[in-house]
């Protein structure tokens, strides 16, 4: 029995064992993780060197490696939620002070309403780091399992097509491992992933799950891929998406739509400001004091519906335009003799090649080619939300190298032995 000692992790092997493939059902990976040096939160198993088994209660399994989240952050999505609730909000609890004060009505139900939507905006925010603060993640001889408390998500080890890694800007070393499937495309096409948040040094936890040693630099989101090979893997092939204006342009019909409805808040924002500088000068005219309580309060309910439908307008043609943009320049490939690779400024992809049993070229932006990577898995032949069949594109990394100028060598790189 030899140790590795690497890093935050030490692995513990059998001498002779050898490297056991993340995809051969008939084999078992002989790799434990016994500690963490440090990071409570990354994994931790059998304290005693081994000699105390841990088995799952549901496959009755042996765990290899289990772990919770070490940071646990609110999604983005959330936020911006939480941000528009909030908002609109204040929107609605400086409207009931005009109609209380000025127009003697009733408040009642926009007071309401603005309590509705602050705990919404309080939800957003706090729920769901609630929820994954207590998850808990284990991998066995043949599943990987997501808990929280009689909850539990699961996928089969054997039938993970490729990975997906999201570190944390604001944390070095900490990031989202999400492990993906591939599924039949046509009208039984779905998604099927399973997501590890928040946990230290995702790709070394992905190489527990491939049964491999990691490689020294693992677990620095800041390196390159190529400073991060498994020992003895060597690159084949590098490229990064080919630049242009091309990369400017909207893509496909979700794009042009994000574009349009973002000059329609636009012009939304436009509209309302003019009618609310006349609306001013109106209630100005008719008596209104400009230090009331009435009149602050109407024009902070106008100036927040303009900058929220400003920055609603903005937000989408950011998503929809730069951030593609800027995310294509910071994309780079790789393939090695083991692996196809995909780093795009903080995500990574992780696709073994041994999934791949085709290669699909088709017409790209600016008459270059997009090689799409149709994946194998178990009753699947597909590729899981990468657009190769018509699927709308997600917001991860897809097994797709976009605007490639080479693709002969990439087709016989790759080409099924």
């Amino acid at each position: 029995m030899r140790v590795v000692t690497d890093g935050a992790l030490v692995v513990r092997r059998t001498a002779g064992d050898g490297e056991s493939p993340l995809y051969d059902p008939g084999r078992r990976v002989h790799l434990n993780v016994v500690a963490l040096a440090r990071g409570g939160g990354a994994g931790q198993l059998t304290p005693n060197g081994g000699s105390i088994e841990m088995r799952d209660s549901v496959f009755d399994e042996v765990v290899l490696w289990s772990g919770r989240p070490k940071v646990v952050a609110t999604p983005m999505l959330y936020l911006v939620g939480a941000a528009v609730c909030g908002v609109t909000s204040a929107i609605s609890t400086a409207s009931a002070v005009v109609v209380s004060k000025a127009l003697d009505a009733s408040p009642n139900q926009l007071l309401a309403f603005a309590a509705w939507m602050a705990s919404l905006a309080v939800a957003f925010s706090y729920l769901p780091r609630w929820w994954r603060s207590e998850l808990e993640y284990m991998l066995t001889d043949r599943h990987i399992v997501v808990q929280r408390g009689k909850l539990r998500r699961s996928i089969e080890r054997r039938s993970i097509s490729y990975a997906r890694i999201h570190w944390n800007p604001k944390h070095p070393g900490v990031g989202d491992l999400e492990l993906v499937r591939a599924v039949p495309t046509g009208a039984l096409r779905r998604r099927l992933s399973i997501v590890l948040t928040g946990v230290v040094a995702p790709d070394r936890v992905w190489a527990i799950l491939r049964g491999v040693v990691p490689s020294a630099p693992a677990g620095d989101g800041h390196r390159l891929l190529s400073q991060r090979l498994d020992e003895g893997e060597r690159v084949l092939w590098s490229a990064h998406p080919a630049d242009g204006w091309h990369k400017w342009l909207p893509s496909g019909l979700r794009g042009v739509g994000s574009v349009l409805l973002g000059v329609l808040l636009g012009s939304f924002a436009v509209v309302t400001a003019v009618h609310a500088v006349r609306s001013i000068r109106i209630v100005t005219a008719a008596g209104m004091d400009p230090e009331s309580v009435s009149f602050v309060a109407l024009v902070a309910s106008l100036s927040l519906t303009i900058v929220l439908l400003v920055a609603a307008g903005a937000a989408m043609l950011y998503m929809s335009v730069v951030r593609p943009a800027r995310l294509a320049a910071r994309t780079r490939y790789l393939i090695t003799d083991r692996r196809v690779l995909i780093q795009r400024g903080d995500e990574e992809l992780h696709l073994d090649r041994s999934r791949i049993v085709d290669v699909i070229d088709a017409p790209g932006a600016g008459g270059l080619r997009d090689v799409f990577l149709v994946l194998d898995g178990p009753r699947a032949r597909a590729v899981a939300a990468s657009g190769a069949f018509g699927e709308a594109p997600g917001a991860g990394l897809q097994p797709v190298l976009h605007r490639v100028t080479d693709v002969d060598s990439v087709r016989q790189i790759l080409r099924p032995a």
